[in-house]
């Protein structure tokens, strides 16, 4: 499993600059984010909430109850949920 707390809605022991990117299959929005993030050549982890429950509860817990994806955390940063490649490049900032 991924080490997130539903409490702090981070991962545990991230690094400042890693970005984990929960997902499920045939989310438009996924894809397009993940396309983004490729081109902006930032690394990322990605987790599938349909093949983790662990994943899915952590998102749930992020999103007022809803699996909304894509969920992405940012080392230490609060979850944020549909967020915009901008977003996620002030989150890496120092």
């Amino acid at each position: 499993m991924n080490d997130v707390t539903a409490n702090g809605a981070t991962a545990k022991g991230a690094t400042a600059n890693a970005v984990t990117m929960y997902w499920r299959p045939g989310c438009p929005f996924c894809i397009k984010l993940r396309t983004q993030l490729r081109l902006a050549r930032i690394p990322y982890r990605k987790v599938n909430i349909w093949r983790d429950p662990e994943a899915a509860a952590f998102v749930r817990s992020v999103a007022d109850g809803n699996e909304t994806v894509p969920t992405v955390v940012v080392g230490a940063h609060p979850a944020m949920v549909n967020p915009s490649v901008r977003r996620i490049r002030e989150a890496l900032r120092p």
